[in-house]
């Protein structure tokens, strides 16, 4: 009787569990996963809704929009993003890269130019907001925005919808940061 009652519990527990985080990752989609990243400087979201964009650039006076998902003309979300940035006056890059394949330092490193160089407010996406976007906030954090190693690293976690296990699709954020992180002689 005590041991169906403990099994039981435990369900009840993994259960609870399994809910509140789903209820965790469901509210942040639902807000556009949109996170400040550094004050005045560089911002974070899921994909914007071209209402959603156009809040952010006139709220926080973004400057450059980056879009790691990649070029997509013909696609709604895509021709949506460049016809709020043109009316906006806003510049907008594409940087592609996928959430489940590796980013080589020389990518990295490239990415962390496009950053440094881009005026500034910056606001980055991917789909999600959690795992490519997470990858670019770590890198930008640590290496201009002047932030710890352990600190930037926050980004790239549970708290923006970045859940990451050894051999499924996003563990390849992790994997390219620690990557970077041997390049840039960082400890891990």
């Amino acid at each position: 009787m005590n041991r169906k009652r403990h099994v039981r519990r435990v369900v009840a527990a993994v259960g609870m569990l399994v809910l509140t985080s789903g209820i965790y990752l469901g509210g942040l989609q639902a807000s556009g996963n949109f996170h400040e990243v550094k004050a005045g400087e560089f911002y974070r979201s899921a994909q914007p809704s071209p209402d959603a964009l156009s809040r952010y650039i006139d709220q926080h006076g973004i400057r450059t929009v980056i879009n790691l998902r990649g070029a997509s003309p013909g696609r709604a979300w895509y021709d949506d993003e460049i016809k709020v940035s043109a009316a906006k006056g806003v510049e907008h890059i594409d940087f592609p890269m996928s959430d489940r394949a590796i980013l080589s330092p020389e990518r990295s490193m490239e990415l962390l130019a496009l950053m440094r160089d881009a005026p500034k407010p910056i606001l980055i996406h991917c789909k999600a907001g959690a795992d490519r976007t997470g990858l670019a906030s770590v890198i930008y954090l640590q290496q201009l925005g002047g932030v710890d190693e352990e600190t930037a690293e926050w980004q790239l976690s549970p708290l923006y919808g970045h859940v990451a296990l050894p051999g499924i699709g996003p563990y390849a954020m992790d994997t390219s940061w620690e990557d970077l992180e041997k390049v840039l002689g960082l400890d891990s």
